[in-house]
């Protein structure tokens, strides 16, 4: 329909009766078929909002699923590990009198209106295929963390033989929630919000199982380093690594360490002698590969980095005299050998071999294993080179025949070790 300016509806009065024309455009109301309000018409070109993210957009919403994702896997542990712990415990006292109906039972009165929804959600999930694992088929599967938390404070005195600090649980949990609420909403999780939610998931987990401690230092590598062979961490160069993982985390009850390179500056300068004479003498085996100061690959070194004739040399000898005091200052001399060798240097390695779980984590494939690998490159100090973070066993499954890099470079430790020959 179309109303000309100056016709029909033209001024308050309807037609106009002086015969002038409006200046006022034209209006054209489209119908549609679909019953929706005419809109009018735009005239001249009309802009196409643009639909597709920018590079700033994806790179935004790429680094909310990092924080996300890495806090819904600690999240998505701990519920587990609780839901787990609360089957355990109450399963044996309500069930036998109640039946399926036990969740309900446990949650009381207080608790029996989101005991009902949760079961009214299993039913609607049951009609329509949700289950797709017969365990899944559950109540306790579709209760909450905080409502889990409730039955077990409920019923402390239950969990009170194997639970020994309710304070330090229900701390952590409380820190657990605003990652849980930030997580169940998409909203944005910050750092410092996603690092308070890993430490304390992990003091969780840790409290859960008894202080057993099977958790490791990375829940998500566990996850992600089978794909990459042990590799869970790289970095730029060894401040940035030494800024993650300390030389004290590294050797934090190493049962031996075996290390080679040129000087081996990561150790001898950033860990001091009285700390590694007490590693040594808490029984950790200690084997150190230095490159020889006298060999033609110092100087061929020394050319690469521009450094004076000896500089080299004279730095790989301080750092054998600091491991020679160390050795000296210990009883047990034996454990700890040092040893030089002739051949051109590929990379630096710290191989760890850490405590073995025991008891119920030992079948976690939780290795204490840890080795950091930076290879020479040829203008860059050690200090400059690229480092990787190794796990041995990490993300492997059970059963696995392929070997990841941790023993490979174990491999190339022994085979220089061989070749080498010992300091006095």
């Amino acid at each position: 329909m179309v109303f000309p300016a100056g016709g029909r509806g033209s001024g308050p009065g309807g037609p106009d009766r002086g015969g002038a024309r409006s200046e006022a455009p034209t209006v054209v109301m489209r119908p549609t078929l679909t019953g929706r309000p005419l809109v009018p018409a735009q005239s001249g070109p009309v802009e196409i909002p643009a639909l597709a993210w920018s590079a700033a957009e994806w790179e935004d919403a790429y680094q909310r699923v990092r924080l996300s994702g890495r806090a819904y896997v600690w999240l998505n542990l701990v519920e587990q590990r609780l839901r787990s712990l609360v089957d355990e415990v109450l399963h044996p006292i309500y069930a036998p009198a109640h039946g399926e109906d036990w969740v309900t039972a446990a949650a009381g009165p207080a608790g029996e209106e989101w005991a009902h929804r949760a079961g009214a959600v299993r039913e609607v999930s049951r009609r329509k295929g949700y289950l797709l694992d017969p365990a899944d088929d559950d109540p306790l599967v579709f209760l909450t963390l905080p409502q889990l938390r409730e039955l077990m404070v409920q019923h402390w005195p239950c969990f009170e033989p194997f639970l020994a600090d309710r304070r330090e649980i229900e701390l952590a949990l409380d820190e657990l929630e605003v990652a849980r609420h930030v997580v169940s909403r998409n909203r944005v999780l910050t750092g410092t919000v996603l690092a308070q939610t890993e430490r304390a998931a992990a003091r969780l987990l840790a409290v859960l199982d008894g202080g057993a401690g099977g958790v490791p230092a990375d829940v998500v590598e566990s996850l992600v380093a089978g794909r990459y062979a042990d590799v869970v961490a790289v970095h730029a160069d060894r401040v940035r690594l030494q800024r993650d993982l300390p030389v004290e985390d590294l050797l934090d009850g190493a049962r031996r360490l075996d290390a080679l390179g040129i000087g081996l500056g990561m150790l001898c300068q950033n860990y001091t002698g009285k700390r590694l004479v007490r590693l040594a003498g808490d029984g950790c085996r200690v084997r150190l590969l230095f490159l020889n100061p006298a060999s033609s690959a110092v100087r061929r070194r020394e050319r690469e980095l521009g450094l004076g004739r000896g500089e080299l040399s004279r730095s790989i000898e301080m750092n054998i005299m600091h491991v020679r005091r160390v050795r000296a200052r210990l009883r047990d001399q034996g454990g700890f050998e040092i040893r030089v060798f002739d051949e051109t240097p590929r990379f630096t390695a710290y191989l760890v071999e850490g405590p073995r779980p025991t008891g119920p984590v030992a079948g976690r494939r939780q290795s204490r294993d840890l080795g950091v690998i930076q290879p020479y490159l040829r203008r860059a100090r050690g200090m400059e080179s690229p480092a990787l973070v190794l796990r041995g066993g990490a993300g492997q499954q059970p059963g696995g025949t392929e070997p990841g890099l941790l023993e490979v470079y174990r491999e190339e430790f022994e085979g220089a070790w061989d070749d080498s020959r010992p300091v006095s």
